[in-house]
């Protein structure tokens, strides 16, 4: 090959290359991104439409439907879901993946610039959820009785120094490359002045709520007048006319009555106090003000994190100088996970080097030939950091993953070559034919099998779904990775190897070097290492003697007993199929990082006060259990799994749990089991576990109930609830069915208020602000605004009388009541009406425990038949199964298609459409020990395990490339068939041993699962150590019977032809 001529005869210019790309692999691994998964793009626009007053059947009706029959005839929208609740309407709409969002989100934008919606609702506003729009880091400010100073000082001193904050680069630290880009401050008591007014002396003076909020408006101005000249001075003419002092709002006059001035203090009271709380935070027991920090989007989630934690220190000392109790905690800090998952996964590669370097050093018993080859292991990965670098790659726990799973595959191609130039060197040749014989020889192979390895990932780029963009970035590792190690293979590895022992000047160095069993013989630090690990070399030669003296024997039963041997691998092969299919199935594992939320749900209409009592409940049950650390709770409002929008009512909670340090899966279980069983007890409260997810998709287990009455969707929910209770390995059953929100309804006799003369619109917003007050004006102290609010005062409008008794025309002669002019009622509307493509549905959830996705589906399916359903509805099962269906059937494709691309690269290398096919048999019956490996590590199949599938297709078929290669060298040379692969078998056992033990080994870490973020990398380790075990026994032993009966075939075949022809 001329590469290798090239690198034998240049070998300065090959090392300088070699050392360009370490350089620049270092300088990008300093500036690559850190990240905990990669940038997901997920297709789904979400449309946010508030319309303040409004009941969930008008903002259905209104709001929601509208919208979704424009956007419903976008092209590839495949799903429109809606929420329609009190003041609010939301809008999801699913896109196709691959979808360019920026073009889609255009068309919605036109669709809804098109739409006719009420001149009082609030402009659509187009939200896109991005996982990396979330907060990075979450403090909690507490200490002290006064929320208020607590809140101010979140806003004034802790909120503008943490948003100035920005990672410098460069040498200088002149250039900023992003930071916090916003600080959210939420919880505690916002500062409010409140003008209470008494309804009665309201009424006796004829002075509406409305003219109050006009004087004070009026009255709370600062103007500029322009400018005047005198003289050679220019003045500026300002009107300074601000409240100064909360106490000047008293003595404001709002009217005269008899020649008397009515002022504010003769109709109400004047109080600073706080605006009506939505929100109520909490950690430990404690109240406390959230700060959410959101990074920039280019920024590095650690960098920033770092950044924040080292000024914390600094910001408290500074906020105790107000109260010595004020403390400020880290309450949530995504960088902390990131970090430790990072680590843990350059631990993993760590560990499966040096596994794959001592099985090197176990075969060769040559430091210098081990480090030659174990070369390719730090210069493949440091380089793969450059290509990561220009192609816009991070390092997360994907991209870091595959440099793990392929780290034993890398010296695979090095392994090969040196073996061919050791075998060389031992026949007499001198060091350069060695190198350049021995590396052309297998030249071809080893391209062939890193090519088959590479191929098997483009098929990725047609998986749907959210699979296809969480492994991109691992395929473009593993391709970087094996590529580079494939041009150390070639290049390298000769330049070192005629390097190495060309230098051996003395004939009696070199013949007892010919002698040893490597390349190049004992040395000290060889002694010292064959001291230290002679127990594992003992047991090594002992084995490994047994296999090489066996193999033979073995092989030439094999080949006398084919139609046995088949009929046994076959079988094998059934019996390994129809335990794979009947293995569980999940979508993708859920990542444990110490942490969990616990979702509450009180009955609608529940104030926020007796949400607060309930969270309370939970937090001394929670707080009792010995494993949890930090327990951090908001009333008020919860996150969405999967989402960014926070659902905000009163009657719902979140309390979020941080176990102690080494938590684990199984143990976050099983605190999660204890509590559910202590919640249980807990009345009139809906709750359901949750951990924090960075995917977006469905809960576990969804079942939709679509149809159009209200009534009937929530009978058939509780039927399809009380089923489910039935299903083992069901948690948290909830319904989106709620009981109905209750609602004072006023509906005008417009003939009276005609007749009265009264104007519709007037009263009506005197009832707003008589109830929900108004905010008239803003105090300013200092650089702050404070909201001053006219309303009524409490203890006047505290009950359904209260607002029967409203007297609508103050300014009038003859007082008139609300309840003369409007029928007053108390009703109940539904709390939530949901919509699935244009239907009304409920949606009926379920977490799993214990238990995988697929026979939970089949089990609750079977339950649903029970169910009678009436024309017009329809109960079918959803959530993670559907996603999980789309997913599997795309992996399916993917495989068959990596296949295919293997099989054409195979039969570019032999020039031969039937060897290939002889060394597809690997595949297949590699997915014997994939079933194996699952049923015994009691795994299920997911994607991860789909994906080594897929990487599978590319690995197995190595070995018998390597093998087939040298069986058709032996039968050009002249070497009759059975001995050709007899031979062949020989010469090729310890090169196909030494890549799989590197690459099992290699894997090991990976497969163990240790650390966190273990449940993304485990499953895949298990599938291609699984296959890959069993795939090397077949190709030492089905593959040559395979090839025997293919040639054999093929003879007959010729022979057949030619005697036609004669």
């Amino acid at each position: 090959m001329k590469i290798v001529e090239f690198s034998i005869t240049r070998r300065v210019t090959v090392v300088m290359l070699m050392t360009t790309l370490v350089i620049f692999g270092l300088i990008s691994y300093k500036r690559l991104p850190i990240n905990l998964l990669p940038d997901i793009s997920y297709p789904t626009l979400t449309v946010r439409t508030e319309y303040l007053g409004a009941a969930p059947s008008e903002i259905e009706n209104i709001i929601s439907k509208p919208i979704e029959d424009a956007v419903s005839v976008i092209s590839d929208v495949v799903r429109v879901s809606s929420r329609s609740r009190s003041d609010v309407s939301e809008v999801v709409v699913e896109f196709a993946w691959k979808t360019n969002m920026d073009f889609a989100s255009m068309d919605v934008r036109e669709k809804l610039d098109l739409i006719d919606l009420p001149d009082d609702a609030e402009r659509p506003v187009l939200m896109r959820f991005d996982p990396s729009l979330d907060p990075v880091m979450r403090l909690s400010l507490y200490g002290g009785e006064d929320l208020i100073l607590l809140r101010i000082l979140a806003e004034d001193e802790l909120k503008p120094v943490l948003e100035g904050l920005s990672v410098e680069s460069g040498i200088t630290g002149a250039e900023s490359v992003g930071g916090v880009a916003a600080v959210r401050v939420s919880g505690g008591l916002e500062e409010e002045i409140h003008v209470d007014l008494e309804r009665s002396r309201l009424a006796n003076l004829g002075i509406p709520i409305s003219q109050v909020v006009e004087r004070l408006s009026e009255e709370n101005i600062n103007l500029t007048a322009g400018n005047i000249k005198e003289g050679e001075v220019e003045y500026i003419v300002r009107t300074f006319n601000e409240f100064r002092q909360v106490e000047e709002i008293n003595e404001i006059v709002i009217d005269f009555k008899d020649s008397v001035a009515i002022k504010v203090k003769d109709i109400g009271s004047v109080s600073k106090s706080h605006k009506e709380r939505d929100v109520i935070t909490r950690v430990n027991g404690k109240e406390s003000v959230e700060v959410a920090i959101f990074k920039e989007a280019d920024a590095n989630t650690v960098t920033v994190a770092r950044l924040v934690k080292g000024r914390l220190g600094g910001i408290e000392k500074k906020l105790r100088k107000f109260s010595d109790s004020i403390r400020l905690d880290i309450t949530f800090d995504q960088s902390k996970f990131i970090e430790s998952s990072i680590k843990e996964v350059i631990s993993t590669a760590l560990w499966g080097g040096v596994l794959a370097v001592i099985v090197l050093f176990l075969f060769l018993r040559s430091i210098k030939s081990t480090l030659i080859i174990g070369l390719a292991i730090p210069i493949s990965i440091i380089s793969t950091f450059f290509f990561m670098y220009i192609s816009g790659v991070s390092l997360n726990i994907m991209s870091l993953g595959g440099l793990a799973l392929g780290i034993g595959m890398l010296v695979d191609n090095a392994i090969v070559v040196l073996e061919s130039i050791d075998r060389y060197h031992k026949s007499g040749q001198n060091s350069i034919e060695s190198a350049r014989k021995g590396a052309s020889e297998v030249g071809r192979a080893v391209i062939a099998s890193t090519l088959t390895t590479i191929c098997v990932f483009i098929p990725i780029i047609f998986v749907k779904g959210i699979a296809g963009q969480l492994f991109n970035d691992q395929a473009l590792t593993v391709t970087y990775s094996l590529l580079i190690s494939l041009i150390v293979a070639i290049t390298l590895i000769p330049t070192l190897s005629s390097v190495s022992i060309r230098r051996r000047r003395s004939e009696g160095v070199q013949k007892k070097e010919q002698q040893d069993s490597a390349v190049g013989g004992s040395s000290l630090p060889s002694k010292i290492l064959h001291i230290l690990l002679y127990p594992l070399i003992f047991v090594f030669d002992a084995v490994f003697s047994r296999v090489t003296k066996a193999y033979p024997v073995i092989l030439g039963f094999a080949l006398s007993n084919k139609l046995s041997v088949l009929v046994v691998a076959f079988s094998i092969l059934c019996g390994s199929w129809w335990l794979f299919i009947n293995l569980g199935k999940e979508l993708i594992p859920e990542l444990s990082q110490g942490e969990f939320s616990i979702n509450i749900r009180k009955p609608t209409g529940t104030p926020l006060a007796a949400t607060l009592i309930a969270v309370k409940e939970i937090e001394e049950v929670v707080s009792n259990d010995p494993e949890i650390e930090k327990i951090y709770t908001i009333s008020g409002s919860t996150s969405q799994a999967g989402g960014t929008i926070a659902e905000e009512r009163e009657n719902v909670g979140e309390i979020n749990i941080s176990l102690r340090e080494k938590s684990n899966r199984r143990l976050e279980e099983d605190v999660m089991a204890r509590l559910r069983e202590r919640l249980k007890p807990l009345p009139a409260v809906e709750y359901k576990f949750l951990r924090p997810t960075y995917f977006s998709y469905a809960t576990p287990i969804e079942v939709e109930i679509k149809g159009y009455n209200l009534n009937v969707i929530e009978r058939l929910s509780e039927s399809v609830m009380d089923e489910m209770e039935e299903v083992e390995g069901l948690a948290d059953i909830k319904s989106t069915i709620e009981e109905g929100i209750p609602e004072v309804q006023i509906i005008f006799d417009r003939q009276k208020l005609s007749q009265l003369g009264l104007n519709l619109n007037t009263i009506a917003n005197n009832v707003r602000d008589t109830v929900l007050g108004n905010v008239s004006t803003e105090f300013s102290k200092r650089d702050r605004k404070i909201d001053i609010r006219v309303r009524a005062r409490k203890k006047d409008i505290g009950s359904v009388e209260d607002l029967e008794n409203l007297v609508v025309n103050p300014e009038g002669e003859r007082p008139i009541l609300l309840a003369s002019v409007a029928a007053i009622t108390v009703k109940k509307s539904p709390g939530e009406i949901r919509r699935l493509n244009q239907e009304r549905v409920a949606i009926v959830s379920a977490n799993l425990v214990g238990r995988d996705l697929r026979s939970s589906v089949t089990d609750i399916e079977d339950k649903i038949l029970n169910i009678r359903t009436p024309d017009g509805y329809e109960i079918c099962v959803s959530g993670q199964s559907r996603e999980m269906l789309v997913a599997f059937s795309s992996m399916t494709f993917a495989i068959l298609l990596a296949v295919f691309l293997v099989y054409i690269v195979m039969a570019s290398q032999f020039e031969s459409l039937l060897n290939p096919l002889v060394i597809l048999f690997t595949i297949p019956f590699a997915m014997v020990g994939v079933a194996m490996a699952l049923f015994i590590t009691a795994k299920p199949v997911s994607v991860i395990v789909l994906i080594g599938v897929v990487m599978l297709a590319g690995i197995v078929v190595n070995n018998a490339i390597i093998l087939v290669d040298c069986i058709n060298s032996r039968i050009n040379e002249g070497m009759p068939r059975r001995e050709a692969i007899i031979e062949g078998g020989k010469i090729r056992l310890r090169p196909i041993m030494m890549t799989t033990t590197t690459t099992i080994l290699g894997l090991l870490p990976l497969a163990l699962g240790m650390g966190e973020g273990a449940e993304l990398r485990m499953p895949m380790g298990i599938t291609v150590i699984g296959g890959l075990l069993f795939s090397t026994l077949l190709t030492l032993i089905l593959i040559p019977v395979v090839y025997d009966i293919v040639e054999k075939i093929k003879e007959s075949v010729w022979k057949g032809q030619l005697y036609g022809r004669t």
